[in-house]
Order: structure tokens, then sequence, then C-alpha cells
């Protein structure tokens, strides 16, 4: 009767638009408060040890590397080295969309500062060259979310401090699969393109791509800095984010002047707003993880996958299917916190690499971003573009469809996403 009453409950808080971070917190003290063998004091204890963790550091350090990124412009430069690559192909604004969104993804490590940062620029310019909204915020979305696939990644970070699983290792493991996703987006705009007769730009010269090239190249450094210190072994996930910070704010302060001191409170306190609410989702989630805990929901669910899906294809199916749910609903690192520990243990019984398990994990929250009732990446689009969340939503079903053709892929071909992670053993 509990677990009904705290279903209905969770369901009911999030059917009136109440935080995601503040529904699971509320679900734990209500499931808490009504045990009497457990004082509601758990539920503090609980969300502070879940932010016990010198690796969580990186979340804030990633996200303010980000909005350094984000206020210094330098989107705007990785735009137009994307346009001159490939504008002169058919519908060429979109493909630089998901071009630029391979670059920034490598430097912000997140799928929202993408939406935001690219969205401003390039869905007013599409609408312009004659782009539907639906085309512009289908495609703005939905590469966006390659963001928390290719190094560095937020969720990536997570789900190392979750399994203990190298984050060197995620990070090598992701390039492949987002670059991957990243070229059936592109094929995916290609025919949308032709049958809509999108316009393309004028072919830029190789010299000139030379040029645009060598301006982004410091930026384009920030990713081979984070990977190169981790794998390297110089340094850890945290030290490799401030590492990030700091190079970002050289960017924009000394090289480029796009940045001055009277910037930095605002680019605080916009960090300090969106991690107190990513990081707070991670702490509410550890209670409500620990209320599971006591109602051995891990146990029975753990106990269900390993007694009803003894082929490896098969339960990596059931896995994607319950990602896909969840990402409907939760945002990766609290669904990371809450349900990878329920599954691992039966992943590790079939001998399925985390590494690879993690990436097929990641690459199916990343859908989570562009779905509803969730869907912030898709939300942030549409309000861009001005476009009704129903009209977004059609718009990207295509794009949905694509990302999971990929992610089943990824699944049953475990070497792209352990090639890479290869070269580290």
């Amino acid at each position: 009767m509990t677990g009904v009453i705290l279903v209905a409950l969770f369901i009911l808080l999030l059917f009136l638009g109440v935080p995601i971070a503040f529904t699971l917190g509320i679900v734990a003290f209500v499931g808490i408060w009504m045990l009497d063998s457990l004082p509601l004091m758990v539920v503090m204890q609980s969300m502070f040890s879940g932010l016990e963790s010198f690796i969580l550091l990186a979340v804030p350090l990633f996200i303010l590397a980000a909005n350094i990124m984000n206020q210094g412009k330098i989107s705007e430069r990785l735009i137009t080295l994307a346009v001159s690559i490939v504008g002169h192909i058919r519908g060429g604004l979109a493909q630089a969309n998901i071009v630029v969104s391979m670059f920034f993804g490598g430097i912000s490590g997140s799928a929202q500062a993408d939406t935001a940062g690219v969205g401003k620029i390039l869905i007013p310019s599409m609408l312009r060259e004659g782009y539907s909204k639906s085309t512009a915020v289908g495609t703005t979305a939905a590469s966006s979310t390659m963001g928390m696939l290719i190094p560095p990644s937020i969720p990536m970070v997570v789900y190392g401090s979750v399994t203990s699983v190298s984050v060197g290792q995620m990070f090598m493991g992701g390039v492949i699969p987002g670059l991957l996703m990243g070229v059936a987006m592109m094929a995916l705009v290609g025919f949308i393109a032709k049958r809509q007769n999108y316009p393309r730009h004028d072919r830029v010269s190789m010299k000139d791509i030379g040029r645009q090239f060598w301006r982004c190249v410091p930026p384009l450094l920030t990713p081979v800095i984070i990977l190169g210190g981790i794998v390297g072994g110089f340094v850890t996930p945290t030290e490799a984010a401030i590492l990030a910070c700091v190079y970002a704010l050289f960017l924009a302060m000394i090289v480029y002047k796009t940045i001055t001191f009277k910037d930095i409170p605002n680019i605080l306190f916009d960090t300090i707003r969106l991690s107190s609410l990513t990081l707070f989702a991670l702490a509410t989630a550890t209670a409500l993880g620990h209320l599971f805990s006591y109602y051995r929901v891990p146990n029975l669910i753990a106990g269900f996958f390993e007694d009803n899906f003894s082929s490896i294809g098969v339960f990596l199916l059931a896995v994607i299917l319950l990602f896909l749910f969840v990402g409907m609903f939760l945002d990766a690192i609290p669904a990371m916190i809450l349900f990878v520990p329920i599954v691992l243990p039966a992943s590790q019984a079939l001998g399925v690499d985390p590494v690879h398990f993690g990436i097929v994990i990641v690459m199916c929250l990343a859908v989570g971003m562009i779905t509803p009732p969730y869907g912030l990446c898709m939300l942030l689009a549409s309000s861009i573009a001005k476009l009704s969340v129903s009209r977004s939503i059609v718009a990207l079903l295509p794009y949905v469809a694509v990302i999971i053709v990929t992610i089943v892929i990824v699944a049953f071909v475990p070497n792209l996403a352990l090639w890479l992670p290869g070269f580290l053993e």
C-alpha cells in the first residue's frame, strides 16, 4: 500500500509541474516518514552522503567552463567554422548546427549548455534563411544531446562515481558513438533538406577553412587538454575540470577579450544556479535510493533481470527500454543514481563490459533530453523559436528514431564503445 501511495504522489507532483529534484525529495521524505523504523534524519543524512564524493566536484566546474565559453562568445567562432566546412551542402546551416554541436559538446560536456549557446545564434539564423521552425528546433535540440557523449561529459562523470569505472575510459568510449550519432543525424537532415529544398551556402575555399580552423584551435584544444590529462594520469576528472575553467577564462579574458571582470559575478551566479539544481537532484535521488534499499527494490529488480534475461542481447534491449522510459521523467544524473546500481549487478553477472554498459545508458538518457514530459533541451529550443511544445515533439520524432537506431547498433556492436578505451589498458 505504501508503494502505491508513493507512486501516486510521484505522478501527481510531476503532473503539477513540481521540479524533479523537489519531487524526488518529497517522495523520499514522505516514504521515510511513513516508516516507524527509520528516523526522518535519514533523509538529510542520505542527501549529504550522496554529495560526499571528490569526483562530483567536476559537475559544477564543467558547468562553469561551459558558461564561460558561452559568455565569451566562443560558440560563435565554432559556428563560423562549421558553416565553412559543411555550409555548401544542401541544408548547410542545419548541417552546421550538428557539426558545431560536436565541437561544443567536446568543450562544455552539457547538452543544455549546447542548446542554449548554439540555439540562440543558429535558430534565428535558420529561420531567416527559410527553414521551418520545426526543422530549426528539431536539429538544434537533437544535436545538442551529443554533449552527453562526446567528452567531456557530466553524466559520464556521475556514472564513474556510481560504478567506480574509470572516467577516462568512459570519455574515450563516448567518442565513436557520439560521432556515429552525429553522422546519423546529418544523414537525416540531408534527406529532409532535399525534400524541403533548403538553401545552401557558397563553397568556401580550403584556405578560408584553414583560416577559420586556426581561429578555433584554442577552444578546440579544451577536450584535448581534458582527455590528455585524465588518460595520461596527470590529473583526476575534477582537476581536469578545474583546468578547463582556467583555460576557458584565459581564452575569454586574455586571448579573445570577450569577458571582463564585470561579467564574472553573473557567470558565477548562473553556474551556482544550474549546479545547485543538478546537485540537489543528485542529493534527493540518493535519499530516494535509500528508501528503495529499505524496501529491497534493487534486489527485486536485479533478481528480475537475472532470472528473466539470460541472453546479453535481450538484457541490453530491456535496459534500453528501461532507461528510455526513465529518461522521459528524470534528468540523467538522478536516473543514474537511482537505477544504475539496480541493473549493474545483472550486467556484471552476464559479463557486459561496464564501460560499454555505461555508454548505452548515457545514450538512452540523452533521448530523454528531447522527449516529453522532461525534455529540457526540447523545451529550451522550442522557447527560443517560439514553437509550441506539441509541434516540437512532432518535429523531434524522426531524430529520436535515428538516435534509438544508433543506440541499438552501439549496444550490439560493443567495439564501437570499447575500441578507443582498449588503448588505455
